[in-house]
């Protein structure tokens, strides 16, 4: 029998472990180099850690201020509670930090204490500005929603969403930096990022397309709860502008809801922000009205509806109708509510046919006159001026249209 085969010389070799007596002789050669570094800069290093103690207590003083701007606003919305809560979040890592990397530049540290540093302050700061960029965002959006249009509304309650999508995004950018930064090669991180986007983006287009418009709908303010929209065929009150959906309560009484990116996509009419309401309507008088009367009819109808404190746009002889002559008013009640304009409109067509009726100007239905023609083109009953008709049945009876 053959003797047993020895191990494979070409067995997989382990991994290096990291040598204990390199470690010790790279934390000696930063000790020595630290400590020369004090013997000859020491002057620079007590300016430097003066100005940094400096720099620590001033920012300490402004994330005080800040908790004090934060107190005096008692709705937690307005843009100095935002300022005071974008200068609270400012952690004392990155207050730190930026003490530290005043003093290596400015007393001359070594390139082992410097690289340090500078790795140090590359995260703290690039995390601190997200932070900020997070608080800013998010307080504008609150700032927005907090409005007494707004208060209340289901959209506040989705805040939490919004919140998380924006510190996702911020610390993402923030991680890329950073590695970056640290000489990481971050092209693969960024394209799966990417790639990721776009399937969750896919994925839920409809759900985000909703909540742009939701956000859309509150910094470009189209309209608020309790304003009075139309669009399309509907009309109706705001009762709520929610993540994905607007409520609105039709003026037949039941409640519609569209949402927010198909309401967007539509002509809007906010009828809540117009200064007046215009009336118009046509009035026909009869042909047989004298001409001096129909030149006064402009200026009747003006007093009429300067009576009620409307104002008239147009006033005037509009069109020679089919049975009648035509005038056309047009005027303006002032504000945007319908139960303050009907009456007004109502007590002006009640005044405009009682002064007619005064004037005796006749205001007829539509009508018309049949004349009837003898053979010989003549005019035979009934017309203007006719004598009496003979008795019916008689030889001179003529046949009526």
């Amino acid at each position: 029998m053959p003797a047993s085969s020895a191990p494979a010389a070409s067995a997989t070799p382990k991994p290096p472990i990291i040598n204990k007596i390199d470690v010790d002789r790279q934390f000696q050669e930063l000790a020595d180099a630290s400590a020369v570094w004090l013997h000859t800069h020491w002057l620079q290093i007590l300016i430097a850690f003066g100005a940094g103690a400096l720099i620590v207590i001033v920012l300490h003083g402004l994330r005080r201020l800040g908790n004090r701007l934060c107190s005096r606003d008692k709705s937690m919305r307005g843009w100095g509670t935002i300022l005071g809560r974008v200068v609270t979040r400012t952690n004392n890592f990155f207050i730190i930090m930026l003490a530290c990397k005043l003093v290596v530049g400015y007393a001359g540290a070594p390139s082992q204490v410097d690289t340090t540093v500078n790795f140090l302050w590359t995260v703290a700061s690039v995390f601190q500005f997200a932070i900020w960029a997070r608080e800013l965002i998010l307080g504008a959006i609150e700032h927005r929603t907090s409005s007494e249009h707004y208060s209340g509304e289901a959209l506040l309650s989705a805040l939490g969403l919004i919140r998380l999508l924006v510190t996702v995004a911020l610390f993402a950018i923030a991680l890329v930096v950073v590695l970056s930064n640290l000489g990481v090669n971050v092209t693969g991180l960024v394209a799966g990022l990417g790639v990721g986007g776009i399937a969750i983006g896919l994925a839920a287009q409809g759900i985000f397309a909703d909540l742009f418009a939701a956000l859309a709908i509150i910094f470009d303010r189209p309209f608020r709860r309790g304003d009075k929209i139309s669009y399309g065929t509907t009309s109706g009150v705001i009762e709520s502008i929610g993540l994905k959906s607007t409520r609105i309560r039709a003026f037949t009484g039941e409640l519609r809801i569209i949402s927010n990116r198909q309401l967007l996509d539509k002509e809007i009419q906010n009828t809540s922000v117009r200064d007046h309401i215009r009336i118009n309507f046509t009035l026909g008088v009869a042909y047989e009205t004298p001409p001096d009367t129909l030149a006064r009819i402009p200026a009747l109808l003006k007093e009429l509806v300067e009576a009620e404190n409307a104002k008239v746009a147009r006033s005037g002889f509009e069109n020679f109708g089919a049975s009648t002559l035509d005038f056309a008013l047009q005027f303006d009640i002032p504000g945007d509510d319908w139960a303050t304009a009907h009456p007004t409109r109502d007590r002006i067509m009640v005044s405009i046919m009682r002064r007619f009726a005064a004037e005796g100007i006749n205001l007829p239905y539509p009508t018309q006159t049949t004349f009837t023609a003898a053979p010989d083109g003549s005019l035979v009953m009934p017309y203007a001026g006719a004598p009496t008709a003979p008795a019916a049945g008689g030889p001179d009876a003529a046949p009526h249209s």
